[in-house]
């Protein structure tokens, strides 16, 4: 008959388990759980309980991905009558930030090589699949050339003169009273993604008489990225790229105190980055596909304000 089938709310105790303790596989995952009573309790098994396949705990995990379990289960912490006592609904922040794709630039190969427009990766060269590869004098783009690992990553250059990467763009809106991540969005790697993005997540918000406040940093100086936010009564304080060029900001939204403090308040955003790939794990992300990617960070992002939670509370008490 199989191995039985994995509740989904044990499932989800075991991946934030996951996250706040930087467990790399499902594998080690399913170790600890051998063991470690305060696992157990966590997830919800008893002590003489087994434990599952790390197989059947993939194979399950994967089923909760049509149901878009991560970003009902981020709404759902911050919809809690306390924590929504921390929220704000008036100022907002906005970034991006590079989650590096499980696929190396060896993969990174033409589209029209043989097996490619088949949907079938190419057979591997006398060298073995690991073989040494000479990149020097051979151009490649995203147009050309595609990667037979994970068919959705893209070759980005974060800036000039810095190393190219197979990753994606992960998005976060951070309310700025609390510092807590209110959404995500997973994209592909380009250089617009940030900005349509931002305008996704903040115009459910944005459905409102009173005007709202939205921080960003100078990739958001855009033209038309600035006047798409104006038109939906949201005011851009976005940080001024006058390098070479003429900002998108004036001294209309400049003069007003709100600008400089929203502007100091947007950097805590890096730091939900900065647990999010190194405890959280996706600085590289171990999932392929952006569905898969995406619905890791949006349940890491749930993990990170579930540890920041427990001192804003006390704070507030």
């Amino acid at each position: 008959m199989g191995r039985p089938s994995i509740p989904p709310e044990m499932l989800l105790r075991a991946m934030l388990l996951q996250a706040f303790y930087s467990i790399r596989s499902e594998r080690q995952l399913m170790e600890r759980l051998e063991f470690d009573l305060l696992f157990r309790w966590f997830v919800g098994l008893g002590i003489d309980d087994p434990t599952w396949d790390h197989s059947s705990f993939t194979r399950n995990r994967d089923r909760l991905l049509a149901g878009e379990i991560a970003a009902q289960f981020l709404a759902a912490v911050l919809a809690q009558p306390r924590v929504k006592r921390l929220l704000s609904s008036d100022h907002f922040s906005v970034d991006g930030t590079l989650i590096e794709a499980w696929a190396s630039l060896k993969s990174f190969k033409p589209k029209d090589q043989d097996g490619d427009s088949r949907g079938e990766d190419p057979p591997p060269s006398a060298g073995g699949r690991n073989a040494e590869v000479d990149f020097g004098g051979q151009t490649r783009s995203n147009e050309t050339h595609a990667s037979t690992t994970d068919r959705e990553a893209r070759l980005y250059r974060k800036g000039p003169e810095m190393e190219a990467r197979l990753c994606f763009i992960g998005h976060t809106l951070m309310e700025n009273c609390s510092g807590l991540i209110v959404d995500t969005r997973l994209t592909s790697a380009d250089g617009h993604a940030e900005r349509i993005a931002a305008l996704s997540m903040i115009e459910p918000r944005a459905d409102r008489p009173r005007a709202i406040s939205l921080g960003a940093d100078k990739a958001y100086d855009a033209e038309d990225f600035v006047n798409e936010l104006r038109s939906m009564n949201v005011r851009a304080h976005v940080a001024r790229n006058t390098n070479g060029r003429r900002s998108s900001i004036d001294g209309r939204t400049t003069r007003h105190a709100g600008y400089g403090r929203s502007q100091k308040i947007r950097k805590r955003i890096e730091e939900g980055f900065g647990w999010i790939k190194t405890v959280g794990g996706l600085r590289k992300t171990r999932f392929i596909g952006r569905d898969k990617v995406g619905w890791a960070f949006a349940l890491t992002a749930a993990a990170y304000n579930l540890v920041r939670l427990p001192k804003l509370l006390a704070a507030a008490a």
